[in-house]
C-alpha cells in the first residue's frame, strides 16, 4: 500500500506538477529594441577571490542603452571594494561602502537597498558577487522584460559542477528547486506560485516602488522568492534557466554543499517543526520508499523508481553528466533530508542561518 501511494505521488509529480523536471525555458541571446537605462546592483561581502571577474564581466556588457554597476561593499575584511576600484572602465562603476545593518534587516538585502537607493535607472539588475556574465546577457534580459511586458525576469544561472561532490549533489539542487517552484507555474499569471533565482533578477524600478521597495522584504532570508511573491501580487514575472550567466563559487567538498543547503532549508519550512516533520515524511515516501520496495520485488515500487529516475535525466543532461547518476537520486535526496534536519538543529541551537560570518535567527518574511 505504501509503495502504491508512492507511485501515485510520482504520477502526480511527473504529469500534473507543472512538468517541473523538463529542461525548462531558456532565453536565446537577443538585442532589445527598447533601451531603458539599467543599474546593476551587486552586494558583496568578502568576495576578493571572485569580485574582479564578476565586475569585469558586468562592465563588458554589450548593451546599447545606458547602464552602470553599483557595487555595495558590505563591510568586507578582505579588500573586496579596493579590488573593484582598481578595475578598468571605472567610469561605469560606483563602489559604495555599506552602512551598519539596522535591526530587522538581512545583511544582503540591506546592501541591496543601499545600491538601489544610490541609483535612479529605469531597470535594476540584482546579481550576486559570484556570478560571471556573458557580454550578451544584459541585452538578452532586457529584451525578455520589454517584449513580454514583464515586471521581473529571473534566471537560474549555470552552477559549477566539477568536483565529485558538485557532480553528485548540485544537479539535484536545481531539480528540487524546480519541484518547489515549477517554472511553468511561476510564469503563469493565473498561478499563485512565485519564485525567483537570486543570481539574476532584472526588475522594473516602478515594480519595486509598487511593493514598497526592498524594505518590503527586509527580513527575508530567502530573498529572491520573497521578492517574486511580492511582485507577482500585482504584476507579471518570468523564471528560466540561463546559458549566459555562470556561478564561479566552488563547492568542492560534501560539507560545503551541506552548508549551502542548511543555510536556508529550515527557513524554507518557515522554521516550523511540524512542516519539517511533514516534509521529512513526504520525502521519505517519495524518494526512499520506491527503491526499498523495488528491491523487495514490489511492482509499484519499481514503477515509482523508474518514473523518478526518468524525471532526473533532464537535470543531468543540463550539467553534461552521465545518466548513471539518475538511479541514485534516492541517496542524494537522503543527503538533502539530512541537511534540512541539520538546518533545523542549527536554528534551535541558536545559530540560525550562517553566511559570511553572520548568523541570522529572524523568521522569514
Amino acid at each position: 500500500m505504501i509503495a502504491a501511494l508512492a507511485l501515485l505521488a510520482w504520477i502526480y509529480l511527473a504529469f500534473l506538477h507543472g512538468r517541473f523536471w523538463r529542461k525548462g525555458p531558456i532565453l536565446p541571446p537577443a538585442r532589445p529594441i527598447i533601451l531603458p537605462s539599467v543599474a546593476i546592483v551587486v552586494p558583496a561581502r568578502d568576495e576578493a577571490e571572485s569580485i574582479a571577474a564578476v565586475i569585469a564581466s558586468l562592465l563588458a556588457q554589450e548593451y546599447e542603452g545606458q547602464f552602470r554597476v553599483v557595487l555595495v561593499d558590505d563591510n568586507s575584511t578582505d579588500g573586496t571594494g579596493d579590488i573593484a576600484r582598481r578595475l578598468p572602465h571605472a567610469e561605469r562603476l560606483r563602489v559604495i561602502t555599506g552602512a551598519a545593518r539596522p535591526p530587522g534587516w538581512a545583511g544582503k538585502l540591506w546592501a541591496v537597498s543601499q545600491g538601489v537607493a544610490a541609483s535612479d535607472e529605469e531597470l535594476v539588475l540584482l546579481t550576486d558577487a559570484d556570478i560571471t556574465h556573458d557580454p550578451r546577457h544584459l541585452a538578452t534580459l532586457v529584451t525578455k522584460l520589454t517584449t513580454s511586458k514583464l515586471d521581473m525576469v529571473s534566471e537560474m544561472v549555470e552552477l559549477r559542477c566539477v568536483d565529485l561532490a558538485e557532480r553528485a549533489l548540485i544537479p539535484a539542487f536545481v531539480y528540487f528547486f524546480a519541484m518547489l517552484y515549477p517554472f511553468a507555474q511561476v510564469n503563469d499569471p493565473t498561478s499563485a506560485v512565485a519564485g525567483a533565482a537570486g543570481g539574476t533578477v532584472l526588475i522594473r524600478r516602478t515594480a519595486l516602488a509598487r511593493i514598497g521597495g526592498i524594505a518590503a522584504i527586509k527580513g527575508a532570508l530567502i530573498d529572491d522568492c520573497a521578492l517574486a511573491g511580492q511582485v507577482k501580487k500585482g504584476g507579471r514575472i518570468w523564471l528560466g534557466h540561463s546559458m549566459l550567466a555562470r556561478s564561479i563559487r566552488p563547492y568542492p567538498h560534501w560539507r560545503d554543499v551541506w552548508k549551502m543547503i542548511a543555510r536556508s532549508a529550515y527557513v524554507q519550512l518557515k522554521l516550523s517543526p511540524w512542516l519539517l516533520a511533514a516534509s521529512t515524511l513526504g520525502m521519505a515516501l517519495v524518494f526512499l520508499v520506491p527503491p526499498i520496495a523495488a528491491l523487495r520485488g514490489d511492482v509499484a515500487g519499481m514503477l515509482a523508481w523508474a518514473i523518478m529516475t526518468a524525471t532526473f535525466l533532464p537535470s543531468l543532461r543540463r550539467f553534461g553528466l552521465s545518466p548513471a547518476w539518475a538511479p541514485l537520486l534516492p541517496v542524494i535526496a537522503l543527503f538533502y533530508m539530512a541537511a534540512t534536519i541539520g538546518s533545523a538543529i542549527d536554528h534551535h541551537r541558536g545559530r540560525g542561518v550562517v553566511w559570511k560570518s553572520r548568523a541570522y535567527t529572524e523568521s522569514a518574511s
